[in-house]
């Protein structure tokens, strides 16, 4: 995401990033560049040029013209504007309330429904929350069974009702329920309409009035560029709702949406789904999208991923086997399935500083692990626990097991006895954060090789 962005930005600021001598009419030039990206990833006029504007100023102000070196203030003062015009900082949900309920609305196709599944699996397993789904769209035939799908794909119990083409008496329903049978979350999936259907937008707002909801999200699709902005305005003009969330993140968009969807409505943007599974949904933290807007990386994201997958018992555990040399490819294997968790490949080496632009023409797939797990996979018990057997005709019988070249096998040999080297160099607490974090480092190279 913001591929283009991100590069034209490069290049309008790259002029600026060296010791030379730098004036106000370079900086000038650059920010008429910086706007011309802006409105290319589909910004409007007014908002690109109050941008530049403000960190033009801003950055004169603070005197970068004399800084040793003014392209990096530069870069800070505008990664600061940008945040800002995202809306600064996260936004957490509102949870009030005896069921607490959150009502989700959104454009057809926006992508509301599985927003809804990953949302409710969110709050299951990061909240600790009892969720009923409830299936809302009276109106698509298969929204129904869609909802049932992915509420067993997540373990969550889906309330629905074919009978009733009532979306307010469903809810309703679904409310009572939920206190009778100990759900502290009612989360209701609604049917997609348009800002000019005047009927269902009336049933949206009755359906509001009606559950009165704690929280009430506006799904858009964010590669829509501008016109997902003007139609979230239109639907905060009726339901005054409490956050934005904008899916497809991950998909071929120009960046406008969520640059301005902040300062047009006035409405934090809260998530980000950023891809097909389940797990690609992230709470929006306008800091860390400016870092990398700017190809300054997240590396605080990508901590946080990784905490979520290595707890402090298997990293206590990884460690002693590093301490002791007893690290083996059974262990290396656990370690792929945890970082596989973690999401997509491309994205998360994307959050890694200066690697954004280097990864715009990679295309990593989802399976870019799976020639290591083949070659592991067709190991004896013996050769998994102990790695220092590894003959010639073992990796012979092992490259013939999983049907790959002997090269492959060799490779991955080679490269695993490289990261066990290079981790047992590792001291104290470094070594835990090597254990956490292992996949990020050179066990990362090895499917891409």
């Amino acid at each position: 995401m913001f591929d283009n962005l991100s590069g034209k930005l490069e290049n309008a600021l790259h002029v600026l990033k060296g010791h030379g001598q730098v004036s106000e009419v370079n900086v000038a030039e650059t920010m008429k560049e910086v706007r011309r990206a802006l409105l290319d990833a589909d910004v409007s006029f007014k908002i690109a040029k109050d941008f530049t504007n403000k960190v033009k100023e801003k950055a004169i102000g603070q005197k970068v013209l004399t800084a040793l070196k003014p392209g990096q203030v530069l870069v800070k003062v505008m990664r600061d504007e940008m945040a800002e015009l995202m809306g600064g900082q996260s936004v957490d949900i509102s949870l009030e309330g005896k069921p607490a309920v959150i009502l989700i609305a959104g454009l057809q196709g926006s992508g509301k429904t599985t927003f809804s599944a990953k949302l409710t699996n969110l709050l299951q397993k990061k909240r600790g929350r009892k969720v009923l789904l409830v299936a809302g769209d009276v109106y698509r035939p298969a929204a129904i069974q869609q909802l049932r799908v992915l509420g067993e794909q997540i373990g969550a119990e889906v309330f629905f009702d074919e009978e009733s083409k009532n979306p307010v008496e469903i809810a309703k329903r679904a409310i009572d329920y939920a206190k009778a049978n100990g759900f502290n979350t009612v989360l209701i999936d609604t049917a997609g309409r348009t800002s000019v259907d005047k009927q269902m937008m009336q049933e949206i707002e009755a359906v509001h009035k009606a559950v009165k909801p704690s929280e009430t999200l506006f799904v858009v699709d964010a590669m829509t560029g501008q016109d997902a902005v003007n139609t979230a305005k239109a639907f905060n003009d009726v339901l005054d709702y409490d956050g934005v969330v904008l899916t497809k993140l991950d998909g071929d968009t120009r960046g406008g949406a969520a640059l301005t969807i902040k300062s047009t409505v006035n409405k934090p943007i809260k998530f980000v789904g950023t891809g097909e599974k389940m797990e690609a949904l992230d709470v929006f933290h306008p800091d860390r999208m400016a870092d990398r807007i700017l190809g300054m990386g997240d590396v605080v994201s990508l901590v946080e991923k990784a905490q979520e997958q290595f707890d402090e018992k298997e990293a206590r555990k990884i460690s002693k086997k590093i301490a002791t040399n007893t690290f083996d490819y059974e262990d290396f294997y656990e370690q792929i399935q945890q970082i596989k968790k973690m999401g997509n490949m491309k994205d998360l080496m994307g959050m890694l500083p200066g690697m954004g632009k280097m990864m715009k023409n990679i295309d990593i797939e989802d399976d870019a692990f799976k020639g290591v797990e083949s070659i592991i996979q067709s190991m004896t018990p013996e050769e998994r626990h102990n790695p220092k057997i590894m003959s010639s005709s073992r990796k012979q019988r092992i490259a013939n097991g999983c049907g790959r070249d002997i090269s492959e096998v060799n490779k991955m040999v080679k490269q695993f006895e490289d990261m066990s080297k290079m981790m047992r160099k590792m001291q104290g607490g470094k070594m835990k954060q090597m254990a956490n974090m292992m996949g990020g480092g050179r066990g990362a190279k090895m499917p891409f090789g």
